[in-house]
């Protein structure tokens, strides 16, 4: 369950410090970096670029929060981009059917293993790290050839933009471009909204907290512990079905590398936001925010001349062990208050 820090839950603190630190890398940026910060259309195509994360480490976040982990998430989403690319182009298929089959295969991976890790007790680690190997094989059996998507309507669908009025900015012909962004940010924030909303006012978000905070407390409680733990990966697998169809809507095509290390990426924006590795503790707002944090550290050390790979793996490890840190601070002083407490 969520324990209260003083005045602040856990969840809260913790919140807080990743949307400070946002602001202070953005702004930090917009200072010293300038130029692409100060258009309003950098902010959106970090959006843009990461709407599949977002919707990603939704789900991660989820699961972290009872104290699981899946990752899996990333192959699930190489392999929903390869299958719909090849159904479109050939087979003749339609955007509807695409979409259909992102879902059949997000609940599909859910639902196997949930039940693997739910009820037959396995350890979600060595489960969905099966589940990873198995849809990156899946994936290359589909189709070893990358290539990009010709279907009309998905081209059509791929490249309808949303104008954002009065933000817009003028390029270096004297022409002014209006701000943009992408369907799959209106999902993904749509997404956003929906679970925290379960998470924060409904019994089943009641029950995640409860779970992740203590099993058999929550056992204690009459809480099924092994229906939630099933239907947090449920949903998990869901969220990454439709994550992987993002994801698809904005590369435009079918490829076994896609969304390589992808998992990893939701593993830390969700760390970043604020969810405890051990559960009970976390917020999705705060899991959009890491999201955010990260790519925003991204563009700065691109910005900067830094564009090697390693760099920004340098970069991404130091702030993940930076909230680690204070996520073992916050842990820290919990346990010091409960002992308090006991002693009174």
């Amino acid at each position: 369950m969520k324990k209260k820090l003083g005045k602040m839950t856990d969840t809260n603190l913790l919140l807080t410090i990743t949307i400070v630190v946002f602001f202070a890398l953005y702004i930090g940026a917009m200072i010293f970096q300038g130029k692409g910060f100060l258009k309003p259309q950098t902010f959106f195509n970090i959006l843009n670029g990461n709407a599949a994360l977002i919707i990603l480490a939704c789900g991660m976040s989820l699961v972290m929060i009872t104290g699981g982990i899946d990752i899996s998430v990333g192959g699930v989403t190489a392999l929903v981009s390869m299958c719909c690319a090849v159904y479109l182009d050939y087979h003749g298929g339609s955007v509807l059917g695409s979409i259909m089959i992102a879902l059949g295969i997000g609940l599909a991976f859910g639902i196997v293993q949930g039940f693997l890790i739910s009820y037959l007790d396995i350890q979600p680690f060595i489960v969905t790290l099966a589940g990873m190997f198995f849809a990156r094989g899946m994936t290359t059996i589909v189709n070893t050839n990358p290539f990009n998507v010709a279907n009309e309507d998905f081209v059509a669908l791929k490249e309808t933009r949303l104008v954002i009025p009065f933000l817009g900015s003028v390029n270096k012909l004297g022409k002014y471009v209006n701000a943009y962004i992408e369907i799959g940010v209106v999902v993904a924030l749509l997404i956003v909204v929906i679970l925290f909303v379960v998470l924060k006012w409904t019994k089943l978000g009641r029950k995640f907290y409860a779970l992740g905070g203590n099993a058999q407390s929550a056992l204690m409680l009459g809480i099924n512990v092994k229906r939630t733990k099933f239907i947090s990966y449920v949903i998990c697998g869901l969220l990454a079905g439709i994550g992987g169809y993002v994801y698809f809507l904005h590369v435009g095509s079918g490829s076994a590398s896609h969304a390589s290390g992808a998992e990893m990426d939701a593993i830390a924006s969700s760390i970043i936001g604020g969810t405890m590795l051990t559960g009970g503790v976390g917020n999705i707002i705060g899991t959009l925010f890491g999201v955010l944090s990260l790519s925003t550290i991204q563009n700065i050390v691109s910005s900067a001349g830094l564009g090697e790979a390693w760099w920004t793996g340098i970069t991404n490890a130091s702030m993940l062990c930076m909230f680690l840190v204070v996520q073992s601070l916050v842990i820290a002083r919990k346990k010091k208050a409960l002992k308090n407490q006991e002693m009174m």
